[in-house]
């Protein structure tokens, strides 16, 4: 008797899970035990399995356990045909006809009887023998077990633990946290599998506090009901933080809490029936900065901080509990305890700090190993403000106010608040900076010359921090390549393709047409004498090329777009915008495609054979017609179209390039370009170095073509 379809629910019972890791553990081990069953043909084809509807499984993680929900699971497999390939036609039959003793040997080998049913199609290359027959489906107990030790075998864990499983006196077992309890349901029915030592039931358990009780699931669709109505535990990692989140926000009033996703996920994780308590703290440590006292309360005690309207700090914060009780007091006066001495700290180190001014400061850098073989902070420092004193007048920043700014950049580093939160480099400066009485330009670029922290994030605002982050990644990037410390697959110890990313869209995105190559050099020279440092610039330049054309990419440009404007490798980048811009609508024109095809005609002509081109067209060796008709064409337009380059016009000087498309397919159609005669061809070849230095002169439009 064939089983119906039902949902099948597979649980595994932990000791504490790591939080962080919580939701990447959770989401991998229902996925792949998902996919498993269904590349099996376990999980039934109907509406709810298809592209754009439901899910046709669900994840479960708390922090004591892991489970999946599939819906409409097969009992059992369904047949599959099958056809196998027994012999060459060649080789199964001799020059009569007959059955040779190979072909009786393979049948038997195979299990298949001497007059088994076979059929002769082609392998691809010759007629061959082939036996069709119907593999037997498997029953969800087997396919299950393989897949369970799959999914477990599998599981990005941070670290393994060796256990002792049940009834045992040694470490037999390995797993991100002791296991207790596995739950294998098909509907209502027990699946007989086994998982770290564990037989599987349908018993699992609520609450450490809460619950009293081992619960039993009645059928795999009642798992989250019953877990939440007798278990107090809300099993969904999903709905557990969607209701904290509604929870914070009713407990905060008409405050806002501070609720970054890396601590919501965290919490979600620690937690398996949230409650929100509300707290506070002597008013009086507000003179701290803000900053200070969000990262204490976020990163010590997994805190969540309230501001007011306009993004102030207000003296009370927000905890979630996993323990709901009618009198909450003796919970928050606990944290409360807990966090005034986190706060003290925290004001004790900014009192501390601000008794020394950032530039007594600076001799301790001498003391810190910035890399082994490039010395220490302050000389890393120092070669910054080398750096930075070329970079400034590119930039139009303030010579001196960026070379007050680069000394002082790394000075808070030595600070006991940078010390106890690291987090806070920089910014921490700009407070210091400012409370030492330095120009709000200066302060503003300590802070700002770590910017961009992320992908998409804010860049530098004045010139000034501009200058110092330029040379400050420069000199990083420059440095660490040089002894050989560059990025490999998705290994970036030193964070250099982020330092690369920032310094291309400080210099995109500021505006600044300052030439690549120039500041390459500058900044290898900083590193003169340096042992063992390779001052060979190639690597790094491809390097930030690479990364250019992906940041392009992710604008919303097509490849061949990017190649365009990117392959020849423009030493200036910040009009590359406007020549994406342009390039993107010269695309949309009707002759666009057969301009490009003929470019790229023309260039690989003149590559092969531009050697032979004669310096200048010879007006009088151009034939009448399509080729004098063709000289004539860029000789008006080629002004035209400088002119709108020198103005920046770029989209002017494509679409100009419109009107010489008849010109050019009538060249190609009539013209022979590599003549017999060596005079006629270096000729030809001088005209088409015309009409391509004109066509290319916003970008290498050959590219564009397919």
């Amino acid at each position: 008797m064939t089983t119906p379809a039902a949902t099948l629910l597979v649980e595994l019972v932990t000791e504490e899970l790591p939080p962080k890791a919580l939701q990447s553990i959770g989401i991998a081990f229902a996925d792949r035990l998902y996919h498993t069953l269904a590349e099996l043909g376990f999980v039934v084809d109907d509406p709810s399995t298809r592209p754009g509807s439901q899910q046709p499984w669900d994840w479960f993680a708390t922090p004591r356990r892991l489970a999946v929900s599939v819906r409409n699971v097969a009992g059992r497999s369904p047949d599959t045909p099958f056809r196998q390939k027994i012999l060459p036609v060649t080789v199964a039959y001799d020059a009569q006809g007959r059955a040779t003793p190979a072909l009786a040997k393979k049948l038997a080998a195979l299990g298949l009887a001497a007059d088994a049913p076979l059929v002769r199609a082609s392998d691809g290359k010759t007629e061959a023998l082939f036996h069709d027959g119907i593999k037997a489906g498997i029953d969800l107990a087997s396919a299950l077990q393989d897949a369970l030790a799959a999914a477990i075998g599998k599981l990005p864990i941070p670290k393994v633990m060796s256990y002792a499983g049940p009834g045992q006196y040694f470490n037999d077992q390995k797993f991100v946290r002791p296991a207790h309890g596995l739950v294998a349901l098909h509907g209502a029915t027990i699946v007989p599998v086994t998982a770290l030592g564990l037989a599987a039931g349908r018993t699992t358990r609520g609450h450490r506090f809460l619950a009293h009780r081992p619960i039993d699931i009645a059928a795999a669709d009642a798992y989250a009901p019953t877990l939440e109505a007798e278990g107090k535990v809300v099993p969904s990692f999903a709905a557990r933080r969607a209701a904290i989140v509604v929870a914070l926000e009713a407990a905060a009033g008409a405050a806002t809490p501070v609720m970054p996703d890396a601590l919501l996920d965290e919490v979600t994780a620690l937690v398996e029936w949230p409650v929100v308590y509300a707290g506070s703290f002597d008013a009086a440590f507000l003179i701290v900065p803000q900053e200070c006292l969000i990262l204490t309360m976020q990163l010590n005690q997994r805190y969540f901080a309230l501001a007011d309207d306009a993004g102030r700090l207000v003296d009370r914060f927000l905890v979630v509990s996993n323990l709901a009780t009618t009198d909450p007091a003796a919970i928050v006066a606990g944290n409360e305890r807990v966090l005034r001495a986190r706060l003290a700290d925290a004001r004790f180190f900014f009192d501390q700090d601000r008794k020394l001014r950032l530039e007594a400061r600076l001799p301790k850098l001498e003391t810190i190993v910035y890399h082994n073989k490039l010395g220490s902070l302050a000389q890393r420092v120092a070669r910054v403000r080398r750096l930075a004193a070329v970079v400034a007048p590119l930039l139009g920043a303030d010579a001196a106010q960026v070379d007050r700014a680069a000394l002082l950049a790394k000075a808070d580093l030595v600070t006991d608040m940078v010390g106890e939160f690291p987090e806070l480099q920089g910014l921490m400066g700009r407070y210091y900076a400012t409370h030492d009485g330095e120009t709000a330009e200066v302060a503003a670029a300590i802070e700002e010359h770590y910017w961009p922290k992320a992908a998409g994030g804010d860049l530098p605002r004045g010139t000034v921090a501009q200058a110092v982050a330029l040379a400050d990644k420069l000199e990083a990037m420059v440095g660490l390549f040089g002894i050989g410390q560059r990025p490999t697959g998705d290994k970036d110890p030193f964070g250099l393709r982020r330092a690369a990313l920032g310094a291309l869209r400080i210099m995109v995105e500021r505006g600044h047409a300052v030439s690549l190559t120039t500041l390459l050099h500058v900044a290898i020279a900083t590193f003169d004498g340096t042992p063992g440092f390779d001052a060979d610039p190639a690597p790094l330049s491809d390097f930030l090329y690479e990364r250019l054309r992906g940041y392009l990419r992710d604008q919303g440009y097509s490849a061949l777009q990017v190649a365009a404007v990117l392959d020849t490798h423009p030493d200036t980048i910040a009009d590359l915008p406007a020549r994406l811009a342009a390039v993107q609508s010269f695309t949309a024109l009707p002759e666009a495609a057969a301009l490009a095809a003929a470019n790229k005609r023309i260039v690989n002509i003149l590559r092969k054979s531009g050697i032979d081109a004669a310096p200048a067209v010879d007006r009088s060796r151009l034939e009448a017609g399509a080729e004098h008709d063709l000289f004539m064409v860029f000789q008006r337009l080629a002004p035209q179209v400088e002119n709108d380059y020198d103005r920046g016009d770029y989209a002017a000087a494509l679409h100009a390039l419109a009107g010489a498309k008849p010109a050019v397919d009538r060249y190609f159609d009539e013209v022979m370009v590599m003549a017999d005669d060596p005079a006629l061809r270096a000729n030809r070849l001088a005209l088409l170095h015309g009409v391509a230095h004109t066509m290319n002169r916003v970008a290498d439009i050959g590219k564009l073509a397919q």
